[in-house]
């Protein structure tokens, strides 16, 4: 008992103290990360904001927290992606749990508490994890599925919806990864310019059968109207969508991290534009916001809302 509390103490001291020994060489794979991915998404206009969530769940993959061999396979052939950069960056992190065995919190949620916004790729993966596993037998559509790996993890009749450009760097990384993508239908379609609800039922979706959509790490980059407009299609085909959404409050949060990731993301030309009104009461906020998404102007009575876990995210239903 008496070592298992002394390993459980030591391990994360002697974790950060290998972390900042090998410090140096991971700022410069940073910086070879960052430079890769700029000259990539200038050149070929490809969203550099996909990168966010599929680097948390490689690296969640190599820690043992989350298994995903196609995220895996992905990761080593993206074209964006410097594989020294990757390498060099990630070190610290992989050599000291090698060594210790224990994995940091920002790759390890769900744990006790609220997450902080920095383990909120980790955090918001696992609540759509969860909301995903019991509707696998539903008619599964991914919301600009940027490099979601979902749909090659298990069988499900899935579709995926991106914008054309996204979508074909995203298919020919699949290629190149050997990733099975047969039981996945690809649908282009911008949700700010096209009608992605025709486009997916002209792509084989079968608007009678139960649906379930996921709508992760994309809101906040849409305006208003597209994040509307979308939530009443799906009110209107009576499927159920969980999603995740900025509270309006962080477009202008002051806090550091924050105005970094504004800043980066304004870099990258992809700015947060989108926010829901969370002030308190948070959750009767949005649930209000989700109740006014009605599939017509007078949708409010049509739907039932539930707010997921600290306001992360919304389940939307169509009661006829």
């Amino acid at each position: 008992m008496r070592m298992g509390l002394t390993r459980g103490v030591l391990a994360p001291v002697l974790f950060r103290l290998v972390q900042v020994v090998l410090l140096p060489p991971a700022v410069l794979g940073y910086l070879l990360w960052v430079v890769r991915l700029l000259h990539h998404t200038r050149r070929t206009g490809v969203s550099a904001t996909v990168l966010a969530s599929v680097y948390t769940r490689w690296m969640q993959h190599r820690l043992g927290t989350r298994r995903d061999e196609p995220c895996d396979r992905l990761m080593a052939v993206l074209p964006n992606v410097s594989p020294w950069g990757l390498k060099l960056a990630t070190n610290p992190t992989l050599v000291a749990h090698r060594l210790t065995g224990y994995v940091p919190r920002i790759y390890r949620y769900p744990y006790p508490g609220v997450p902080p916004i920095h383990h909120q790729p980790a955090a918001r993966t696992t609540f759509f994890d969860q909301a995903l596993e019991p509707r696998l037998g539903d008619q599964v559509v991914v919301l600009g599925a940027g490099l979601d790996t979902r749909g090659y993890l298990r069988p499900m009749r899935c579709f995926e919806i991106d914008t054309p450009r996204s979508q074909s760097f995203k298919r020919e990384a699949l290629r190149r990864a050997g990733v099975d993508t047969a039981g996945v239908v690809f649908v282009p379609a911008d949700f700010e310019k096209d009608d992605w609800l025709e486009r997916l039922v002209e792509a084989g979706f079968d608007p009678g059968r139960p649906s379930f959509f996921l709508w992760e790490s994309v809101t906040m980059y849409l305006d208003g109207q597209a994040v509307e407009k979308t939530l009443r299609g799906i009110a209107g085909l009576g499927g159920t969508v969980a999603f995740d959404y900025f509270s309006s409050a962080a477009l202008e949060d002051g806090a550091l991290i924050m105005r970094y990731a504004r800043t980066a993301v304004r870099i990258v030309g992809e700015p947060f534009t989108f926010g829901i009104d969370t002030t308190p009461p948070a959750r009767t906020r949005a649930a209000a916001f989700l109740e006014s998404c009605g599939p017509d102007a007078g949708g409010a009575p049509h739907l039932r809302a539930r707010v997921g876990p600290q306001g992360r995210g919304g389940r939307l239903r169509h009661r006829s």
